[in-house]
């Protein structure tokens, strides 16, 4: 009887073992990967698809806007499940490593692969794709040729011709900061009260708002990023829009000021390794040109090579680092309110 105990101990002990080895094997081969993005673009699947197949990692998506997602994380605190935040423009990113949100990392992969300006000196994210802010301009109603900078929308000439983005686009809170590092706060001030008064529409919720403005003639200059344009010219958006953005010229500054969409690792991630692998893929070439092609953005090496975006020419960054663009935000904002951008 004791010799029968000691055999059924036996096997049951070897069928657990097999069990927890089988339990392990399959917790191994379900690595995942949850990300909070405030990109919105369907393409990046394509990217997260083909992340999954070299890796095995699969990726969870939340989408949602910057702040969303910001204040989510917020309310979420140590219950949070998010392991890597992705978000677009300057200011959010730094903004959100800031308030703690995200967690130092190094990787000898990422310090490889993005520049040091496009990067956090403290490795709490680090960019993955550019985005130009450029000037459109209707021909028919401006002297394009004129038209070199944005100081240049200051001009007395353009009274009542600029149209703008609303002040709580973090793009123009990014471009107002730029503008500080650039020329110092005074004249940056000076530069926003003379725009301003060249504005007579009112301000638009988003940038093809403005490019559909100025190509109608309701406004004859605007800001936006670059890669609204080539979407329109490529018809992503139906042929009316793409009839519409033929009719803009794109002035693009040079040097230019240049954003970015950035990768970050969540404070509280749980799965952290799988965390910085993804972000590791998506600031390689490979990676970076795969969520930049399609939306037309510029990858962080090179340039887009659509022949929407080549048409309308190479750009030369200037020297204001990602960094100081969150930096200054809050001051930027500061100085936009007090010029009137609503």
């Amino acid at each position: 009887m004791k010799s029968f105990a000691r055999f059924f101990s036996s096997i049951a002990f070897s069928s657990i073992f097999v069990l927890s080895g089988a339990f392990f094997e399959l917790r191994a081969s379900e690595r995942e990967v949850r990300v909070y993005s405030g990109r919105h673009y369907n393409t990046d699947r394509e990217v997260f698809k083909e992340f999954n197949k070299k890796t095995g990692i699969r990726v969870r998506l939340i989408e949602a806007t910057g702040i969303s997602l910001i204040e989510r994380l917020k309310r979420e605190g140590k219950n949070s499940k998010a392991d890597v935040i992705l978000l677009v423009d300057a200011a959010r990113i730094s903004n959100a490593a800031k308030s703690g949100l995200l967690q130092p990392y190094s990787s000898s992969i990422l310090e490889k692969n993005v520049p040091i300006d496009l990067r956090d000196s403290e490795g709490r994210w680090y960019s993955l794709t550019r985005r130009v802010r450029v000037l459109v301009a209707n021909p028919k109603i401006v002297d394009v040729t004129k038209i070199k900078n944005y100081s240049d929308l200051s001009n007395p000439s353009l009274k009542g011709l600029v149209c703008l983005r609303k002040r709580n686009s973090p793009y123009n809170q990014s471009l107002v900061a730029n503008q500080i590092v650039l020329r110092g706060e005074k004249e940056t001030k000076s530069w926003l009260k003379d725009m301003i008064s060249n504005v007579s529409t009112p301000y638009f919720p988003g940038d093809i708002g403005i490019t559909r403005a100025v190509a109608n003639g309701k406004c004859g200059i605007g800001i936006v990023n670059h890669y609204y344009v080539a979407r329109m010219l490529a018809g992503v958006n139906g042929k009316k829009d793409k009839n519409l953005a033929s009719k803009v010229v794109v002035i693009t500054p040079n040097p230019a000021h240049v954003n970015v969409s950035a990768g970050g690792l969540a404070k509280y991630a749980t799965n952290k390794k799988e965390a910085i692998e993804l972000l590791e893929f998506l600031a390689s070439p490979r990676g970076s040109e795969g969520l930049a092609g399609p939306t037309y953005e510029h990858p962080l090496v090179g340039f887009n090579q659509s022949s929407e975006v080549k048409y309308f020419g190479a750009f030369t960054p200037d020297k204001v680092t990602i960094k100081d663009l969150g930096k200054f935000n809050s001051k930027a904002i500061k100085l936009m309110r007090k010029a009137g951008w609503d």
